[in-house]
């Protein structure tokens, strides 16, 4: 090989290495009531890899993960860049949709779950991403359950959830470099729940 074109190549492959992804792990913890008037702390997890804007491909992110305190109900919330929005479309943008045997819109609109998605991101973009998340969102939620616990077995399982609203929660959100161990999450004090 000519040692131009090879040198050539040593310049170029640090360029391209350095195309690869930023990876962060993104979370918010806030405290507010469940369907039920209980205060609880409420959980928003997700990852994305941030790609520099000249490389090729597109920033990435998980879905969305929102959990309630004491609560064994964990809700996706999803854009149209995920798998599993191909499944459920019940509305634009970042959203989770309910399910008829588990869930009842308590806010005015639609009662079709395959029009009008339980929880919304940022829900006046209907072209919203999660990549596109900054470190405050809006997160409107119109549904509740229809039941705030299930039995399984001899046991009873608490299923409840955020309580609905017809004006978006305000939320701010932490940012940190993946696989650090101060950009962990805080996992939810579940002691609350055996006293009550």
């Amino acid at each position: 090989m000519n040692s131009g074109i090879a040198k050539g190549l040593i310049a170029i492959i640090p360029l391209l290495l350095s195309g690869c992804a930023s990876y962060y792990t993104h979370y918010a913890v806030f405290p507010a009531e469940n369907s039920e008037g209980e205060n609880r702390q409420i959980k928003l997890t997700w990852q994305t890899a941030d790609y520099p804007d000249w490389w090729y491909a597109d920033d990435e992110s998980t879905p969305i993960t929102l959990e309630t305190q004491c609560s064994s109900r964990e809700w996706r919330i999803v854009d149209g860049t995920h798998s599993s929005a191909a499944q459920k479309s019940c509305a634009p943008g970042i959203r989770a949709c309910g399910s008829g045997s588990e869930d009842q819109f308590l806010t005015a609109g639609s009662r079709n779950f395959d029009e009008r998605a339980c929880m919304r991101i940022n829900p006046a973009d209907p072209d919203a991403l999660v990549t596109d998340i900054s470190s405050s969102l809006e997160l409107l939620v119109s549904c509740g359950p229809l039941q705030t616990t299930r039995q399984i077995r001899d046991e009873s399982e608490n299923v409840d959830y955020l309580r609905a609203s017809p004006v978006p929660y305000t939320v701010h959100s932490r940012k940190g470099t993946r696989g650090r161990l101060d950009s962990k999450p805080p996992e939810l004090d579940d002691s609350i729940c055996e006293d009550e």
